[in-house]
């Protein structure tokens, strides 16, 4: 069987926010990866496509390294929004598909102070070209039409950009629920919450939603696709481990947001937790523990998860039989000309597992 292992070690890229936090919030996960995907009928070829984690200031990948039986592997960024993707193919046969990654990631408290926000916002800076792909609408973030409609009734009355940021996130955190009825993170199309008038959805719903009002209010905005790792200081409800800081992570895929304001950088964000909060704890959303949460997640992200990328309806490389893609925060897939479902890691034959460094 062949064998190769890569180690990565990715190259930094410090965002232009103010971020802090002291060595004792230091955290370190290790994440395995554990894939046997089955060719039942018959033998046929497979394809695996699967997301690698950023390396930024607050989450440092310290390790990545990956072994298996495939017959071609390769790391690409051949997409436009630049994300890293692992891609391994296999032969025409009968046997299991393996494939085994891991991965050892740092990660400190992410906060963008709102003083400095708001501070850039008054300044009232162009934004740089280089952004600008993040104003852009997708097939799933429409920025006409009634998103727009809509954008201009919330954010009625103020022309400044953390001002509408923050009507906005009053907005969609108020109005919309967790649906726990919804098949994983949910699909993500703002266009349909606001024509169908339901709002009820899971974190790529929320997000999206978020993410198409900020882009129509002329804000650039991105979901930022991840998974969840470890215990959260906050609430179980927003992740938890063993004593020994294991965690199974299969399921724990999460989608957060990112919003650009000139001059203080990326900010980063979490509608979605809020309402998963009221929904898993029993509150309201006026209960203080609700605001206290909401007030945390319009400036800052709690790093008990990783974030991969940022890519919607895009074309992954090699090109799939399915193009393109709503998103890759699941690993995608193929046999033969059939799509695995990821939201069915048992069918699909995967497991994730996290350790916390204690």
């Amino acid at each position: 069987m062949p064998q190769k292992i890569l180690a990565i070690m990715i190259a930094l890229v410090l965002t232009t926010a103010s971020l802090f936090a002291d060595k004792e919030d230091k955290r370190v996960f290790t994440i395995e990866y554990e894939f046997d995907i089955q060719t039942e009928k018959g033998a046929h070829p497979a394809r695996l496509w699967v997301p690698i984690p950023r390396h930024t200031a607050h989450q440092k990948v310290r390790l990545f390294q990956y072994n298996g039986n495939y017959h071609d592997s390769q790391i690409n960024r051949e997409n436009i929004y630049d994300a890293e993707i692992l891609y391994t193919a296999w032969k025409r046969s009968k046997e299991p598909k393996k494939l085994h990654i891991k991965m050892k990631i740092e990660t400190t408290p992410r906060n963008v102070p709102l003083k400095k926000i708001i501070q850039s916002s008054h300044k009232n800076l162009p934004i740089p070209k280089d952004i600008s792909l993040y104003l852009e609408p997708t097939a799933h973030i429409p920025t006409d039409g009634k998103v727009l409609k809509k954008a201009k009734e919330i954010t009625k009355g103020t022309d400044d950009r953390f001002e509408k940021v923050q009507a906005i996130h009053d907005w969609v955190t108020e109005t919309t629920f967790r649906d726990p009825a919804v098949v994983g993170c949910g699909v993500g199309d703002a266009g349909k919450m606001l024509e169908s008038g339901y709002f009820g959805g899971k974190c790529t719903d929320i997000s999206s939603l978020f993410v198409a009002f900020l882009r129509a209010s002329g804000i650039p905005a991105r979901e930022i696709f991840g998974i969840r790792v470890g215990k959260s200081t906050f609430s179980k409800a927003l992740g938890k481990s063993d004593a020994k800081g294991f965690a199974d992570i299969t399921t724990w895929q999460h989608c957060r947001v990112e919003y650009y304001i000139p001059g203080a950088g990326w900010i980063p964000s979490d509608p979605a937790d809020i309402t998963k909060l009221e929904l898993v704890e029993h509150l309201k959303y006026h209960d203080k523990r609700v605001q206290l949460l909401k007030q945390r997640y319009l400036h800052s992200w709690e790093m008990n998860w990783i974030g991969f990328n940022s890519a919607r309806d895009f074309i992954l490389s090699p090109k799939p039989e399915q193009y393109p893609i709503n998103m890759l925060g699941y690993p995608y897939g193929e046999i033969g000309d059939d799509v695995l479902n990821y939201y069915a890691p048992a069918s699909f034959r995967y497991q994730i597992h996290a350790q916390e460094q204690l």
